[in-house]
């Protein structure tokens, strides 16, 4: 028997080069002959039959990809949507989510535990993990990043439930207003809800920083609004990297009107902070009052607290007084800004850590840089906000999600090197502001649960 292992083995290797041949045809086909190709002792060993139905069922569910997707064929990492899972047994009642005691303060202060039942998804499970984000299909050595969950001091944060989540927001609508790191946030709860259920695209627009999304199953639709800045961003001239951003101009793409962009949706995520630390002149009332690295004369340089914090308090303001809207408003806080090691972003700055950072580390360097400041401000124009909304008869809710604390320990987690566009021929930086999916990001759905289901009190 011994003696015809190297022939089935030589044997096992042809049929696998002739399944990867038929398999290049198919387009939802060409990313797992690459994942087969970086393993080929571990391929070659698979039976040949085992091979051949998976390219078929991978072919088959290519033909069956639902109408309406060019969201999700977009973001494609080699899965294919076959059809939405069937319900589960009693799914006619709400599903019944495991919830934090009262009292339990699920953001601050907590730590990153050990988790082995972690991640919630893959990259081979989700498809819609955007190329820069999807580590794991560009090679990332280690894995222990994904086995961390976290804990807040003196509780528990349920693990993501995608039926009571779904369940949550049944006949409602949900906004995502922000940078990439708002899309960043979406995505992870698109690949979290893939356990129940896919959305399809309803965008009624081509560019891929304005998507929605609608879970039929639910009646729930979700979506997207790129706005780096909250106001009104614009370069004058490109070649000079300098911003021109007005202070107290919400965006026109989700603020038109008033706020008309975002008034039909029930809730309204916001998020900004990383795109303030670039160069830019500041206006106000059509005025310069001040920038950031413009070296013009007499014109101040303002701290980026300064731009960021009336950048919030415009926004906060229309979406507190916006015709129509009557919803939630949940402030997400920064995403680090600090992990770059080594360097500035620019510069060769990396963030190779494997596993999270102590607490005490962490807050130590937040407390000392930037992202202290930003999250000051941030936490200080919600409460401005709130005070605001509550004198003018609560019409309007508004809700915190501090996530900063929990992430600032998280530099294990971002693409680093281990990201890329859909073209190839692009040399990227190192990223270590965007976060693998999966990845500690999904922490942020965990919270969103919790803040979403009745009675929450923190």
């Amino acid at each position: 028997m011994q003696a015809k292992a190297p022939e089935q083995q030589r044997r096992g290797g042809h049929l696998r080069q002739r399944l990867l041949s038929m398999a290049s045809d198919l387009p939802s086909m060409q990313k797992l002959q690459l994942q087969l190709a970086a393993a080929p002792a571990a391929a070659s060993l698979l039976p040949a039959l085992a091979v051949a139905a998976l390219i078929l069922l991978l072919a088959t569910a290519r033909r069956c990809f639902p109408a309406g997707s060019s969201f999700l064929d977009a973001y494609r990492s080699g899965v294919a949507i076959v059809s939405t899972p069937p319900p589960r047994a009693g799914a006619g009642a709400a599903a019944a989510a495991a919830r934090v005691p009262p009292g339990c303060d699920i953001f601050k202060p907590g730590e990153w535990v050990p988790d082995e039942d972690s991640p919630y998804y893959t990259n081979l499970t989700c498809p819609l993990i955007q190329e820069h984000q999807n580590c794991m299909k560009y090679g990332r050595p280690d894995t222990g990043f994904l086995k961390w969950r976290w804990r807040p001091a003196g509780c528990d944060l349920p693990r993501f439930d995608a039926a009571a989540f779904l369940d949550a927001v049944r006949d409602t609508s949900m906004a995502f207003v922000g940078d990439s790191l708002a899309r960043n946030h979406m995505q992870s709860l698109m690949c979290l809800l893939t356990k129940v259920a896919y959305p399809k695209d309803v965008s009624k627009t081509a560019n891929p920083e304005f998507r929605t999304m609608h879970y039929e199953s639910h009646n729930f639709t979700v979506a997207i609004f790129w706005s780096p800045f909250l106001v009104r961003g614009y370069q004058p001239d490109r070649r000079r990297h300098m911003w021109a951003i007005h202070l107290d101009e919400p965006d026109a793409a989700w603020a038109a009107s008033g706020g008309a962009a975002i008034a039909s949706f029930d809730r309204v995520v916001i998020s900004a902070g990383n795109w303030f630390t670039r160069p830019a002149v500041f206006y106000e009332a059509g005025r310069v009052v001040g920038c950031h690295y413009c070296l013009l004369p007499g014109v101040p340089d303002l701290t980026h607290r300064h731009s960021l914090r009336m950048a919030f308090r415009a926004a906060l303001r229309v979406l507190v007084t916006a015709p129509g809207f009557g919803g939630t408003v949940i402030l997400r806080t920064l995403s680090p800004t600090s992990h770059f090691e080594g360097g500035e972003w620019d510069k060769g700055g990396d963030c190779r850590r494997t596993r999270p950072l102590a607490a005490a580390e962490a807050r130590a360097r937040m407390v000392a840089g930037l992202d202290g400041d930003f999250h000051a401000a941030q936490v200080e124009e919600f409460a401005r906000a709130k005070a605001a909304a509550e004198a003018a008869g609560g019409r309007v809710k508004l809700a915190l999600m501090d996530t900063t604390a929990a992430m600032e320990m998280r530099p294990d987690g971002h693409p680093s090197r281990y990201g890329h566009w859909a073209h190839e021929n692009v040399t990227l930086y190192n990223d270590c502001v965007h976060w693998c999916l999966p990845g500690p990001i999904d922490a942020w759905n965990e919270m969103l649960l919790q803040m979403l289901l009745p009675g929450y009190a923190p």
